[in-house]
C-alpha cells in the first residue's frame, strides 16, 4: 500500500491562511462613502428606539446589526474611529454610512461632509 504524501494538505492549509488578517486586526468588510447627521435630528428615535444624540459615536447602516461596533476609517487622512450601528440609513444613493456629528469631527471630513472609508469589525 502506497502512502500518501502530506505535502497537498500542507499547501492547502498554508493557502487558506494567506489572506488572514494580522493578530489584533480585523478584516475590512465595506468601502465607500460616507456623511454625517447631526444637531437637526437630536432627540428623534433611531430605528433601534433609542434618541439620536449627535455628540455620541454611532452610526446608520443599511443592514448590519443594531449594535454592531465598526471601525472607520477615512481614505484620506487615515483617522479612524469606532461607532455603533443604532440606526438604518443612509437613505441617499451610492452611501455607505451615516455617522453621528462627533464621529464626523473625529474622522475630520465635519466640513466637506462626505468621505471616502473603509469599514472594519471591531
Amino acid at each position: 500500500m502506497k502512502r500518501a504524501s502530506a505535502l497537498p494538505l500542507v499547501l492547502l492549509l498554508a493557502a487558506a491562511c494567506a489572506h488572514a488578517p494580522r493578530p489584533g486586526e480585523r478584516e475590512r468588510i465595506a468601502e465607500g462613502l460616507a456623511s454625517y447627521y447631526g444637531a437637526a435630528f437630536r432627540g428623534h428615535r433611531t430605528a433601534s428606539g433609542e434618541r439620536f444624540d449627535p455628540d455620541q459615536l454611532t452610526a446608520a447602516h443599511r443592514t448590519l446589526a443594531f449594535g454592531t461596533c465598526l471601525r472607520v476609517e477615512n481614505e484620506e487622512n487615515g483617522r479612524s474611529v469606532r461607532v455603533r450601528v443604532n440606526d438604518r440609513g443612509p437613505f441617499t444613493q451610492g452611501r455607505l454610512l451615516d455617522v453621528s456629528e462627533a464621529a464626523a469631527r473625529a474622522l475630520d471630513f465635519i466640513h466637506r461632509g462626505i468621505a471616502r472609508v473603509r469599514l472594519f469589525l471591531c
